[in-house]
């Protein structure tokens, strides 16, 4: 029987694989494709955004190869960007002692300022 974390990654995959592939390319996440996914997935993120250009922005910042898509690798640049803004903003926002079991977290507004600083590069500066 797999674990928590093994069930946590299997989803990963399974989510990646429900996108790709609607525009041709069975490997990786085109912008509409991406677009699908955020607006789906991600909705609570999506509608707390007042900027309409954040997606088009975080889809530059993660596209490290600069092809217009997302690659799993990519992809998992996003989750584990999304994944430490939720925990960062779960940290200062429910301090936590040995005796008590944490909160559960909630979803902050994010940006592309919340993604990890790898994936920062050369074609988001353009």
């Amino acid at each position: 029987m797999p674990t928590e974390t093994e069930r946590c990654i299997e989803s990963l995959i399974a989510v990646f694989q429900k996108y790709i592939g609607k525009d041709g390319n069975n490997t990786q996440l085109s912008k509409t494709e991406f677009l699908s996914f955020m607006n789906t997935e991600l909705a609570a993120f999506t509608k707390n955004q007042k900027d309409p250009g954040v997606l088009d922005r975080m889809m530059k910042k993660l596209d490290l190869n600069c092809d217009g898509q997302l690659d799993f690798q990519e992809f998992l640049n996003l989750i584990g960007g999304l994944a430490i803004a939720c925990h960062d903003s779960f940290i200062s926002s429910h301090p936590t002692t040995k005796s008590s079991p944490p909160p559960t977290p909630s979803t902050p507004a994010l940006s592309p300022a919340h993604l990890p600083q790898h994936v920062s590069h050369a074609c988001w500066r353009k």
